[in-house]
């Protein structure tokens, strides 16, 4: 089991903890870089959506993992980045123009959202976004001038200053360079006293305002941030699938990513990549299973929900902590064995919102 013996003040906030940490996240940048020579076409595609869906759950996960505010029409946010998007490179923008456009409106629209978190909380808020999401996938539908309406609106290829991310590879790289930067605000806000305000709010909100932090403030703040990532990651995927339509952005993608957040670990930025591969990774596995399954099941048109309602539940009764909990749980096994103790991760399970002062 690794000690590290800390001779310094600024290793308490450094993003690399130890050697070990350098190493193997310089490990994985490395294939991540190589991936183009080693992966086909399909295979390149396919990561590129699990890093656009990475910076969307890095948003969720920052504010339903880190601040405690639950949003169930979070794609509502990724619609209004990806239509921003498609309308500004129609008009000749250039792409780190508009992301930025996307991401700013984007954030606009996520402090209105936010304003009713201020008075209501839990289910109530996670009703005040579900009909958020209705409203702009309405907007989306009806406002054909811009959008193009049930028609849909094809989107074209990302350029900046004369360079066009038009090939597979080109698009790969852009979304890896939004994936990085994406992923390092995100750390460097935690450790920042915004982000520690946000995981107080998040453990008790009377604590937190007792403290003198300012509870409107920084859950409108974390809705703003939580809503430019996920624009940032609309813009992406607008440029990725060329397409885009209203029904793209409805209740069924808002789900898709609180799976991901909560499959693959609320509380942790770990958990947002293991979910977006999860999110990939699990349509995949259906359909390859479907061969093995009688036809009556295999061919059901409710087949891939069903799994993932049955995959949601399990994890919430069994893992509460996600994937990322489970390797913690399995990576701390093998450097204890054979003195692990089965409740050592039990207190673990209530870490979100603590109830105590109620």
């Amino acid at each position: 089991m690794r000690y590290v013996f800390k001779t310094d003040y600024g290793q308490d906030i450094d993003l690399a903890k130890h050697g070990g940490h350098r190493f193997w996240y310089g490990l994985l940048l490395s294939v991540l870089l190589l991936a183009p020579w080693w992966l086909g076409d399909y295979g390149l595609a396919q990561l590129s959506f699990i890093l656009i869906y990475a910076i969307a759950g890095l948003g969720l996960m920052l504010l339903a993992g880190f601040t405690g505010q639950i949003s169930i029409g979070h794609a509502a946010f990724l619609g209004v980045g990806a239509y921003t998007q498609a309308v500004l490179t129609a008009q000749g923008w250039p792409l780190p123009a508009s992301m930025a456009v996307a991401a700013a409106l984007s954030a606009a629209v996520g402090v209105l959202v936010g304003l009713p978190a201020l008075r209501i909380k839990g289910v109530y808020l996670g009703i005040a976004t579900l009909a958020f999401g209705f409203i702009v996938e309405e907007v989306l539908a009806r406002w054909e001038s811009v959008t193009g309406g049930n028609a849909g609106m094809s989107v074209g290829s990302a350029n900046a200053f004369g360079w066009k991310a038009d090939t597979d590879m080109s698009f790969y790289f852009v979304c890896l360079a939004c994936t990085v930067l994406a992923t390092l605000g995100v750390l460097n806000l935690l450790r920042s006293p915004i982000g520690r305000a946000f995981v107080a709010i998040r453990d008790s909100e009377i604590s937190a305002q007792s403290m003198g932090i300012r509870l409107a403030y920084y859950k409108t703040l974390a809705f703003a941030l939580s809503a430019a990532l996920a624009g940032v990651a609309g813009a992406l995927y607008a440029h990725k699938i060329r397409f885009l339509s209203p029904d793209q952005f409805g209740i069924a993608q808002s789900v898709d990513l609180l799976l991901l957040v909560v499959i693959g670990g609320l509380g942790s930025v770990h958990g947002a990549f293991l979910g977006a591969v999860f999110l990939i990774a699990m349509p995949q596995l259906i359909a390859a299973g479907k061969d093995l399954l009688p036809a009556a099941v295999g061919q059901a048109p409710g087949l891939q929900a069903m799994v993932y309602g049955l995959v949601l539940v399990a994890f919430v009764l069994l893992e509460p902590m996600g994937l990322y909990g489970r390797w913690l749980k399995l990576r701390t096994w093998f450097e204890l064995f054979p003195f692990y103790r089965r409740g050592m991760f039990k207190r673990q399970r209530s870490f979100q919102k603590s109830e105590r002062l109620k």
